[in-house]
């Protein structure tokens, strides 16, 4: 039975020829049957494909064995299912473009990167040793580094989530001076792959804060190594068909619905179709407009 499966990676390393790179990878997924979002810049790779798990198997193969591509952070989750030409269910179709940017922080300047990746990032904290560090300072400040919304349904516990509805505001969030009194305390940054905090981390160093760290793969890879028992609180907001996932049968419900109050991790486009929020939603529910988009 074909086995429906999810991967979820990045590399940050200098790319000559991005473009290139794009014909090919382009290729290897509609070889393999494979749907999902790859963007490419001059600085790496940053990709979700989803499809049968031994199709997912060879293109990982293919694609490590490219030079640049070897230290490849990769993580894994379940597919909902597979059509009946054996393509993923959870994403429409496949796009590979090379951008500015493999995640759009609006600051492509300000990131410098070697064949080692990030160069200035915050100092990588698997979650064991995540875990050891908590147990060691008891002044410790997550700081979430993803859209506002997707902590709405999960969060590491007391965690500060900046207002922002898009990853390109954080650099005008930073410059505001609201979190300036973080600047003396160990600061954990952390996001749902690992990709965004790469970034992250690293503007933050450049603006002041003297301690800060990134959690290794982010909240998937936590999950996949404490799931419910740890830190982590609620589900994991993925921008694929899925919408969420848990890590277990006992994850919190932290979401309420946006018209009823009801307890949800179930996440729903604005019905503004020029918006881009992401409104959370139970199932009775119809579709609603967020508060930048009600109509007249």
């Amino acid at each position: 039975m074909a086995v429906p499966k999810i991967l979820l990676y990045y590399v940050f390393t200098p790319l000559a020829d991005p473009d290139a790179v794009r014909l090919w990878q382009r290729d290897l997924c509609e070889s393999l049957g494979l749907r999902g979002r790859i963007l490419l810049s001059r600085d790496g790779l940053n990709g979700t494909v989803g499809g049968e798990l031994s199709a997912l198997k060879r293109y990982l193969r293919k694609t490590k064995d490219y030079p640049a591509f070897t230290n490849l952070d990769v993580k894994w989750s379940e597919g909902t299912g597979l059509d009946e030409n054996g393509r993923s269910l959870d994403f429409p179709r496949l796009s590979v473009k090379v951008r500015d940017e493999i995640v759009s922080f609006g600051a492509p300047g300000e990131l410098q990167v070697s064949e080692a990746g990030v160069v200035g990032g915050g100092i990588k904290l698997d979650p064991a040793a995540l875990h050891a560090l908590v147990e060691e300072r008891d002044d410790i400040v997550f700081f979430d580094g993803r859209n506002r919304f997707e902590a709405e349904i999960g969060r590491f516990r007391d965690a500060v989530v900046p207002d922002v509805a898009t990853t390109r505001d954080f650099v005008a969030e930073l410059d505001s001076g609201r979190y300036d009194d973080l600047k003396g305390r160990p600061i954990v940054t952390y996001c749902t792959g690992g990709i965004r905090c790469e970034v992250l981390s690293g503007l933050m160093k450049s603006r002041g804060f003297g301690e800060v760290y990134q959690l290794d793969g982010g909240i998937a890879r936590y999950g996949e190594t404490f799931g419910d028992d740890g830190l982590w609180e609620g589900s994991l907001y993925v921008f694929d068909g899925r919408g969420s996932m848990d890590f277990s049968d006992r994850a919190a419900v932290l979401g309420r619905c946006v018209r009823c109050g009801a307890e949800t991790n179930r996440m729903r486009n604005c019905a503004d179709p020029s918006c881009r929020e992401q409104l959370v939603m139970c199932v009775a529910e119809a579709d609603v407009f967020c508060a930048k988009h009600i109509p007249a």
